[in-house]
């Protein structure tokens, strides 16, 4: 059972899961704080801290196998997303990129890691939190590297464009800056992971309700459960390859803030 909320085999025939087994109980009390998803927040930040701790507590030149991955993990943010794509003031913002693509990266990963089995970025409110955080900092760094008045300017009249193009680009690039760039930032995240999860539940449940029918159906249940376990690697370079586009698209809109012509 991937969920706490069961849309297995109910009654006579299969009950397809759907949106509700995202919607979990409070583990106890009765309010939205206790709920599966908050734990696994605060269960990553925990995770994350814990192994960074120890993979730098007895740094050496020739490192442990935990030193090594983490900073493997490091090099991998500072260098390909962090110097390649933002440039010259990049260590800067390494701490948030780093700290951005190791969160949403473990919690991505708790939907396929037995008994936790739950992608906390399939709530999208965590997403747009996220989203929002990367708006503030990418816009805050073009104001401070501009001045807001030329930042505001460069972004509605975009240099080089024919004055009466302004008519129709203007708008256009307001709503990408302003809107379009959190909004698809957010939910392509939400999407990828409700997704994922939900194609988990509907080959192991309905593996599972297989088993309970005729012997012909018990005779097909295998095949459910096999292709249950292939999704679940598929899944695994999704929960990946997500935490990357994020952290890289961020590390985009950062560059393109400080850029002279963004």
């Amino acid at each position: 059972m991937l969920t706490l909320v069961r849309s297995g085999a109910e009654g006579e025939g299969f009950v397809p899961p759907s949106a509700k087994d995202f919607e979990l109980p409070p583990i106890f009390g009765d309010n939205v704080y206790t709920t599966k998803p908050i734990f696994l927040v605060f269960l990553s930040v925990i995770l994350i801290s814990v192994f960074f701790l120890l993979a730098s507590r007895k740094a050496a030149v020739v490192p442990s196998k935990l030193q090594f991955a983490g900073e493997s993990v490091y090099e991998f943010v500072r260098n390909g997303l962090g110097r390649d794509v933002i440039g010259h003031e990049f260590m800067r913002f390494v701490p948030y990129l780093f700290t951005l693509f190791t969160f949403i990266l473990v919690n991505n990963l708790f939907g396929i890691v037995p008994l936790l089995q739950f992608p906390t970025m399939s709530h999208v409110g965590f997403a747009y939190v996220l989203a929002i955080f990367t708006f503030i900092v990418f816009h805050y760094v073009g104001i401070r590297h501009h001045g807001f008045f030329k930042y505001i300017k460069d972004i509605m009249f975009m240099p080089g464009v024919p004055k009466p193009a302004y008519i129709l680009i203007t708008p256009l690039e307001i709503l990408t800056f302003f809107l379009v760039r959190p909004l698809t930032l957010s939910l392509r995240l939400f999407a990828n992971m409700f997704a994922g999860h939900l194609l988990l539940l509907v080959f192991i449940l309905g593996g599972e309700h297989l088993l309970s029918g005729a012997i012909g159906l018990k005779l097909i249940s295998p095949f459910a459960f096999g292709i249950g376990i292939v999704m679940t690697f598929f899944e695994f370079m999704v929960q990946c390859l997500q935490a990357y586009i994020f952290t890289l698209l961020t590390a985009l809109y950062i560059a393109g803030a400080l850029a002279d012509e963004h």
